[in-house]
């Protein structure tokens, strides 16, 4: 007789999309809260290093890089992980630690809604 007992499949997390935080700009003019939310992607973006590192992820083979492939920005390892968790809490980025590395990747729809609010809104007809 066998000890194995079947355990129940779990369905993996699906991340939730992440909704576009503004209209265009040229569309209307921004409410308080909207203003809030884009003007902390901005800040977050803001930051040379930050770029970077952002740029690194979002163009990394596989749409995912380890923390230990996106460390030569020209600063220690310490202040990397801080401007990755400044772009994580500005919800430009998600991680998954995976052993002793952490995992970046940026959402597709995270630059979808980033290009959403560059756009120049159609004139109206």
């Amino acid at each position: 007789m066998s000890n194995m007992k079947v355990l129940p499949l779990l369905e993996p997390e699906v991340p939730e999309a992440v909704a576009p935080c503004c209209p265009p700009l040229t569309e209307r003019p921004f409410t308080a809260e909207e203003a809030e939310t884009a003007a902390r992607m901005f800040k977050a973006l803001g930051d040379p290093v930050r770029l970077r590192l952002f740029s690194a992820v979002a163009s990394h083979e596989g749409g995912e890089a380890c923390v230990c492939d996106i460390s030569d920005v020209g600063v220690s390892q310490p202040t990397v992980s801080h401007h990755l968790k400044k772009l994580k809490e500005a919800g430009l980025l998600a991680s998954e630690r995976r052993g002793t590395w952490v995992y970046y990747r940026v959402e597709p729809s995270v630059l979808a809604a980033m290009s959403k609010l560059l756009t120049v809104a159609p004139a109206a007809a």
